[in-house]
């Protein structure tokens, strides 16, 4: 029975060590955590103003065309500039209802021109201009797509 006592206080013993030593992890750790502080926002005046117009810009989505992917035709590629603006020049003479994009990207200028959803009306419109334009190309690339008319009849 002696045993036994002992045991018993050796358990106590090494119970009360463990629960001293999570009592004092824990009581450490909630006094060094953070207390509540207050935050400032630091923001260019122009953010305010934006937000402001926000609803005037929203009320136009209907006005407005979304850009999405489709097809261009290339019509020139080379590091002349003169030579790019006069191919574009030159398109918009034969071709004045397409739109035509010039793109700078060093060291090259390249022309597109149209803003074709699927890749046989690109073809057909290439078809038409292979005697006029010869090294011509179809690129998929985002496009303006077309307006559409709406009719309140």
């Amino acid at each position: 029975m002696n045993d036994t006592v002992l045991d018993y206080k050796a358990i106590n013993s090494k119970v009360s060590k463990y629960c001293i030593f999570f009592l004092l992890i824990f009581l450490s750790v909630k006094v060094s955590a953070q207390e509540r502080g207050k935050v400032t926002v630091i923001r260019d005046p122009l953010f305010d103003t934006l937000l402001v117009n926000r609803a005037d810009l929203n009320t136009d989505i209907g006005t407005r065309s979304y850009s999405s992917y489709g097809y261009r035709i290339q019509i020139y590629n080379g590091s002349n500039r003169s030579a790019a603006y006069s191919a574009q020049a030159k398109f918009n003479e034969l071709y004045p209802e397409m739109r035509t994009y010039i793109s700078y990207r060093e060291p090259n200028f390249k022309v597109r021109a149209g803003d074709f959803r699927t890749r046989l009306e690109a073809e057909k419109t290439v078809q038409e201009l292979k005697p006029l334009f010869s090294p011509m190309f179809i690129i998929s690339d985002k496009i303006n797509p077309p307006k559409t008319v709406v009719n309140n009849d």
